[in-house]
């Protein structure tokens, strides 16, 4: 899974909270699935093409859309103006035992709205997730000419390393702690509420559950 889709481009005009409402970060849900699928339909080729690693069509970014929403793991978006504008997603890194303890991130955000710092606040908050259930490492691939994404990681704390045309690297999680369990579980809750009032009232939202993947033990 790829970790990329940023770019140097600059979105046209001034700053985003110069001329749109301040974004808006939460966790989405099984209602939020139409948002999801006008999100990835949106994507330019070239913004799909860095995300996917490929040339992806309408039909495999919907069917992807879909998937995303039902798939272990994590996904979190953010909101501009009440509309879904960039994506990260926390997956297991792989099935077996060793892999249980890393994790894997990908981050999407809509050209137009890059340089924002909604991809840093995106992998902010998925590594914290991770983080909390116990996870050891958040591994992360670009393609090699993402200088933007680059700088990203490496500010985090990973080294991207050029492996069969990608880059990839892992940021090393440290252990949690009773404060960042107690942030997240009040980033949890507003989220929750966030979903509900925004909700379109012809649809019922299920009730979160997380996957045994993001489980807090017991």
């Amino acid at each position: 899974m790829s970790l990329s889709t940023f770019s140097d481009d600059r979105p046209s005009g001034r700053p985003l909270g110069a001329t749109r409402g301040r974004p808006s970060l939460r966790r989405l849900w099984p209602s939020d699935g139409p948002a999801v699928h006008a999100f990835f339909l949106r994507l330019d080729p070239e913004t799909r093409a860095s995300r996917f690693m490929a040339a992806v069509g309408d039909r495999a970014a919907v069917a992807y859309a879909a998937q995303a929403m039902v798939a272990p793991g994590l996904i979190v978006g953010v909101f501009v103006d009440g509309t879904l504008r960039a994506i990260g997603e926390l997956r297991p890194f792989g099935p077996g035992q060793a892999d249980a303890r890393r994790a894997e991130a990908a981050l999407t955000v809509e050209r137009g709205f890059r340089r924002a710092g909604l991809g840093l606040k995106l992998l902010r908050r998925l590594a914290e997730a991770a983080r909390n259930r116990g996870l050891v490492e958040l591994r992360l691939r670009c393609l090699p000419h993402n200088v933007a994404m680059r700088r990203l990681v490496a500010g985090l704390g990973a080294e991207l390393r050029l492996s069969e045309g990608e880059s990839e690297g892992a940021i090393r999680l440290p252990q949690p702690t009773p404060l960042s369990l107690w942030r997240e579980g009040i980033e949890a809750a507003l989220d929750f509420n966030l979903a509900v009032v925004t909700m379109p009232r012809s649809r019922s939202l299920p009730l979160p559950c997380l996957p045994p993947f993001l489980a807090r033990a017991a």
